[in-house]
């Protein structure tokens, strides 16, 4: 039997998928994994029974609703849909598709628009996070054309600042999970962070590589591949988070010094298994936040490419990726490199369609059944 559910289909950032309404989704958490997977297409390559764009950086769904939270106008609960394996992962948060939570929940009368500007205050459920969107609302209408481009999306459009508020430990309650800032794993010096999201920083000359291989260079090193999925879980035993064999979370990033005299950094960053084109908002914080942590493998580089400012501290981070550049502004609480208070980055978002959207479900006996990862 079909069924349908409306359906807003947004760019966020660099990645694109459906915007949903909470309250046209079943409660129970297993059967919004079986309704997504059938929006998405999951379990074929191409997702070629859904609007899925066989890649994990379109196989996202954002899903809002009006919140309860005092600070917070809306709650914005992510899901990560595996492409092949018919897996939803609702841990993570997406700050790319974060960029596209405001303007939506304005096109839907969430949030009543502002003259010039709205702040759209989110609360992210998958980290119980809290973060500001201000959205151009000229005329009390999102405008989604401007003149800034961001890298990784072709063009230019508005810009909306996102401010992330209080991200230290948003999964395991601290900044270094570990309790210090490198661990050696398989022989290698890591750093597992966690600020904004988990992630594990290995410096890319101690893998043998430059840090400035394209991502089909690096999804195409199997050995590469293996033996940092071997590293990236036992970081995440060690930072907490326990068996991450099922999850995408710590995220797995190369750094290494970068090649222009403007940027702080080099990027790699994997999600998890592959590559990504340019680099997850998220993970950009949680890099942008390690620069400044002292001993970090981040900190590490950074000193030696002359790129951290006299005080130990950085307050604008640019890093390059497979792409070009993101920019980051990184605002320390009392001076102190290890307490954030916030960091903000522009995005841009655009809305494509707004509609019905139609799936089945299989029945009860059907061998596709499956379970979700929740948080």
């Amino acid at each position: 039997m079909m069924n349908s559910i409306p359906c807003m289909i947004m760019r966020g950032g660099t990645s694109r998928g459906p915007f949903l309404h909470m309250r046209d989704l079943p409660d129970s958490q297993e059967a919004q994994t079986e309704i997504l997977l059938k929006l998405m297409g999951s379990g074929h390559a191409l997702q070629i029974d859904g609007i899925g764009g066989g890649d994990p950086l379109t196989s996202k769904v954002a899903i809002v609703e009006r919140s309860s939270h005092p600070e917070a106008d809306v709650d914005y609960l992510f899901a990560q849909v595996d492409v092949l394996n018919r897996r939803v992962d609702f841990n993570p948060n997406c700050g790319n598709m974060l960029s596209a939570v405001g303007p939506y929940a304005i096109e839907t009368g969430l949030v009543e628009p502002q003259e010039g500007t709205t702040i759209v205050r989110v609360r992210n459920l998958n980290t119980q996070r809290l973060i500001e969107c201000r959205v151009p609302t000229p005329e009390r209408q999102v405008c989604y054309e401007g003149d800034t481009r961001i890298s990784g999306v072709p063009g230019r459009a508005a810009g909306i600042q996102l401010s992330f508020l209080d991200i230290d430990g948003t999964k395991t309650g601290a900044l270094l999970p570990t309790g210090q800032a490198t661990d050696t794993i398989d022989g290698i010096e890591v750093t597992c962070l966690d600020a904004a999201t988990p992630i594990m920083m290995v410096n890319a000359a101690d893998l043998g590589l430059s840090g400035r291989e394209s991502p089909s260079e690096l999804d195409d090193h199997p050995a590469m591949l293996k033996r940092l999925e071997l590293i990236r879980r036992q970081a995440g035993r060690r930072m907490g988070l326990g068996d991450v064999s099922q999850s995408v979370l710590p995220k797995p990033v190369l750094v290494s010094a970068p090649s222009s005299d403007t940027a702080t950094l080099c990027t790699r960053y994997f999600v998890p298994h592959r590559c990504h084109k340019a680099i997850a908002v998220t993970g950009a914080i949680a890099v942008a936040t390690a620069v400044s942590v002292p001993g970090t493998v981040a900190n590490r580089i950074a000193i030696g490419a002359e790129k951290l400012a006299s005080d130990g501290r950085l307050s604008h981070v640019r890093l390059e990726h497979p792409s070009g550049f993101i920019d980051l502004d990184v605002e320390h609480r009392n001076g102190n490199p290890c307490d954030i208070a916030r960091v903000s980055l522009i995005r841009t978002a655009r809305k494509i369609m707004s509609g019905n959207i139609f799936y089945s479900l299989p029945s009860a006996s059907s061998p596709d059944m499956l379970t979700s990862k929740a948080s």
